[in-house]
């Protein structure tokens, strides 16, 4: 999404580098220019705090640098970032920016329990989120006496409240349908819970099909010069290995090798 000449200073090691800094839609990647193997990649939701203050750097002297603290298991770390070009706010607007996104999308993609999901008796509804159906007196039988509330079915997930307490709730997200935690409801007469999972299975369907995660964006066609001496594009293709989509390989080349040459 973005890719800015930055330093970098380790909070415990302190040491600058001339290096790279990529913004993605998930992490911030930054390697050196002199050595590429030697880099850093940080997942937004390992991100506790982003924040701009003045920093003495060892190459810049002082300037205006971007302070990232983040978590991983049990351990913090807090990395800062200088641009390299003097007085440009590119570094700190597309961090935060892209950050924010990421952050205010969560409940497009995280399971959550008791949170601000309810006002009025009403469903919070996301950017881009419509209600198909509300079905009250739906048991949830996460406890042995069982909870009664209400259903809502949405294009992007399926929220339950209880009646007596709107903050015992739950948001299950079709992005994290897969059947490795298992939450169970009762929904009466059975032809209702016939019909309302084979809605639940239809809209699930069409979610995974083409996917909402809350973020807008534009596509812009740029021409494409990382190599220069081929005639167009070759099509993209999904790389078991990486777990994404990257351009064919020319025959002969295979990732490993394109690494070791990198390193």
């Amino acid at each position: 999404m973005s890719v800015l000449d930055a330093l970098w200073e380790d909070r415990d090691v302190r040491f600058d580098l001339s290096a790279r800094l990529l913004v993605t839609n998930l992490r911030i990647l930054w390697h050196s220019l002199a050595l590429p193997r030697v880099n850093v990649s940080v997942g937004y939701n390992c991100v506790l705090n982003i924040t701009t203050r003045t920093a003495n750097s060892k190459l810049r002297g002082q300037t205006e640098a971007l302070y990232i603290l983040t978590k991983c298991n049990s351990t913090r770390f807090e990395f800062i970032f200088t641009n390299l070009v003097p007085g440009s706010p590119r570094l700190f607007t597309s961090v935060m920016a892209v950050h924010r996104a990421y952050e205010t999308s969560k409940m497009y993609r995280d399971f959550k329990l008791r949170s601000a999901l309810i006002q009025n008796k009403q469903l919070r509804l996301l950017p881009q989120e419509h209600v198909y159906d509300k079905i009250n007196g739906v048991w949830n039988l996460s406890s042995d006496q069982g909870n009664l509330g209400t259903f809502f079915i949405t294009n992007v997930r399926i929220v339950w409240h209880a009646n007596m307490n709107d903050s015992f709730n739950v948001s299950i997200p079709y992005l994290q349908i897969s059947g490795g935690y298992v939450l169970g409801f009762k929904i009466d007469p059975v032809e209702k819970l016939q019909e309302s999972v084979k809605e639940i299975n239809s809209l699930h369907k069409i979610y995974s099909a083409s996917p909402i995660f809350g973020v807008d964006y534009e596509m812009e066609e740029k021409a494409y010069f990382a190599d220069g001496n081929k005639q167009q594009d070759r099509e993209p293709v999904f790389s078991e290995e990486l777990g994404l989509a990257i351009e064919k390989l020319k025959d002969g080349f295979t990732l490993q090798g394109l690494w070791e040459v990198m390193s």
